[in-house]
Order: C-alpha cells, then sequence, then structure tokens
C-alpha cells in the first residue's frame, strides 16, 4: 500500500477542510507547490490533489498548479476537481496529472463516463465519496439516495477498476476510519480501491493495513500530516507492516 499526501488548493492555497465544509478550512501553504515540495522531501512516492475551487464550480481551476507541481517536483499526482468534461479530464492528464480523479460526472453523465474510461482506461479513478452510506456529490455539498455498494457495482458494470473511497463524515476529523465500511467497499470493488477519511494516527493506519484487503492499494492522509501526528516515512513503514 502507498501512502498520498493530499494537497487540497483553494483560492491557490495548500488548505485542508473538515466534512468537505468549504467554510470550514485551515489553509497550511500560501503555494500548493511548497506544500508538494515539502512531501516529497518527506519521502512521499505519490501525491493526491484536488482542485477544490473545480469542485466547487464543475470546471478545473488549479491546472496551472498542477503543471508546476509535477515540473517542480517529478512526483506522480492523481489530481481531481471539477473534471467533468472529456476535455477537462484531457487536460488534466496533459497537465501531468498520472491518473484523472472522477466524481460527480461519473454519477450524472453515464455517457461522459463510458467515453472517459474508454479513452483514458486505467488512468481514471472514479471517487467513490460518501456520507452516511450513500454517494455524496457536487464537492461532497449534495446527498444522493445511491448507496455505496450499488454505485461501485455499477460503475464495475461499465468497466471501472480504480477508486477512490472516502468517508466523507470523518474527512478532516481525525478519528480514523470505520474498518467495517471499508471492508464492505472492498468486498464490492472488482480492481483496486484508495482509501481517504479520518486518518489521524499511525494506528489507523496500522489497522488498515491488518485488514489485508488485497485490492486496498493506498492510503489518502491530509490533515494529519500537516498536524505532525506522524511523517510521511512513519506512514509509509506502518502501511508496510514496520
Amino acid at each position: 500500500m502507498i501512502l498520498y499526501p493530499a494537497i487540497d488548493i483553494m483560492d491557490g492555497q495548500a488548505v485542508r477542510l473538515v466534512e468537505g465544509k468549504f467554510e470550514d478550512s485551515t489553509k497550511y501553504h500560501d503555494d500548493p507547490v511548497e506544500a508538494a515540495k515539502s512531501w516529497l522531501a518527506a519521502g512521499a512516492r505519490y501525491l493526491h490533489v484536488v482542485d477544490l475551487d473545480g469542485a466547487r464550480s464543475g470546471a478545473p481551476k488549479s491546472l496551472e498548479h498542477l503543471r508546476r507541481i509535477v515540473s517542480e517536483t517529478g512526483i506522480p499526482v492523481q489530481y481531481g476537481g471539477g473534471l467533468r468534461t472529456v476535455e477537462n479530464v484531457r487536460d488534466a492528464l496533459r497537465a501531468g496529472a498520472e491518473r484523472a480523479v472522477i466524481g460527480t460526472a461519473a454519477f450524472k453523465d453515464i455517457d461522459f463516463l463510458d467515453d472517459v474510461v474508454a479513452q483514458f482506461g486505467p488512468r481514471i479513478m472514479i471517487a467513490v465519496d460518501v456520507k452516511h452510506g450513500m454517494i455524496a456529490t457536487e464537492g461532497w455539498t449534495q446527498t444522493t439516495s445511491l448507496p455505496v455498494v450499488d454505485a461501485i457495482q455499477r460503475l464495475t458494470g461499465r468497466g471501472v477498476r480504480s477508486f477512490i473511497y472516502t468517508d466523507v463524515s470523518r474527512d478532516g476529523k481525525l478519528t480514523g476510519p470505520d474498518l467495517e465500511s471499508v471492508k464492505t467497499v472492498a468486498e464490492a470493488v472488482r480492481g483496486r480501491f484508495i482509501y481517504s477519511g479520518g486518518i489521524g494516527s499511525l494506528d489507523d493506519l496500522r489497522a488498515l493495513a491488518q485488514l489485508r484487503q488485497v485490492n486496498l492499494s493506498g492510503v489518502i492522509a491530509g490533515k494529519s500530516l500537516y498536524e505532525k501526528k506522524f511523517t510521511v516515512a512513519e506512514g509509509q513503514a506502518a502501511l508496510d507492516g514496520r
């Protein structure tokens, strides 16, 4: 499993939210590139970058930050936020993203989903953002009546094999993952997935590793790293079972 430090970009700055609430943000870096450089220096293998302004507006707003992160660090990046057209996805990949993360549009525009999966295949990841067991969309501002397992099964039927599962109700709270929910998601995923939401300690990472779910390929950590609950190296060691 890989530890993915998160960089959430809002108003050109690296921030963290609580439960995805835009009004509950904490700024950590004036420039997202500085955040990326700090994670690279700390030993990160990959970065998870979210364009919060793009998620809120419906079109990417931070592609220039993405270009700079990739060009100035060389670290692989998965990038999401506002990628709701084929052109948006293509632009993100051309800007340097290794993977494009699709959220809202995957659930609202089946033709778009089919097109990006057909064109970009394994470089597409679907964000399965969940509040109380139901899919959340529009930058987590709306909760649907679609259960997470049903959503994953529908997406799998359309050729999706890579997912990011986020427990929105835990995000930014440092309260740890709901391990039973992670196991439920693991049983539904035919492919691989990354977990995100509430990571607060090395014990949280060890607990996820000890689930021994072969399709759980990584964990995203944000606030816990910014608040120095553990280092990137310590977190990766915990996931490696060391």
